[in-house]
């Protein structure tokens, strides 16, 4: 499998949305709800940039598979070597092993954009996410219970960390 990174562009924003899109459904991955827009999006997207907080589109034999970004962690400048790291995949390539390269290709980047700390924020029901995460290192910082009312269900959010610096 040969898997590549490259900077995602503001062309490349409605093909992340609907990946994006593609998890609400399961209540598994995020706390939307419904469908986002493409232009509800658009200044979360303006908010990367590849010198400081990337979003990259991860092509697999050069055809689109996912996204992963590094986003800011409570947006105040002592936290800037702290990020959380976000993966999704279009559904055909999750479990193949991607989220391993995708947190691999993070750690390796960190040193250059001075991160320290790589977050996860996921549900404690998403086994494959915490399974992936732990698998890499990852150990759980905190446990908020039922905090997210998903509808069919109180759901609880997990923060794993890691210090990669």
């Amino acid at each position: 499998m040969n898997v590549k990174f490259i900077h995602a562009e503001q062309k490349d924003l409605t093909k992340i949305v609907g990946t994006y899109n593609s998890t609400v459904a399961s209540r598994l991955v995020t706390a939307d709800l419904e469908p986002v827009t493409v232009e509800s999006k658009q200044s979360w997207f303006d908010a990367h940039s590849s010198s400081r907080r990337p979003l990259w589109l991860v092509l697999i034999n050069n055809d689109y598979a996912g996204w992963m970004s590094f986003n800011s962690f409570y947006g105040r400048p002592a936290y800037d070597g702290t990020v959380e790291v976000s993966i999704y995949l279009e559904e055909k390539a999750r479990g193949k092993g991607l989220g391993k390269i995708c947190l691999e290709k993070a750690f390796e980047v960190c040193p250059g954009l001075n991160i320290k700390t790589l977050l996860g924020f996921i549900f404690d029901h998403n086994e494959p996410s915490l399974k992936l995460f732990y698998k890499m290192g990852f150990e759980k910082w905190a446990h908020l219970p039922k905090i997210a009312n998903m509808v069919d269900a109180e759901r609880g959010l997990i923060i794993l960390g890691k210090r990669v610096l």
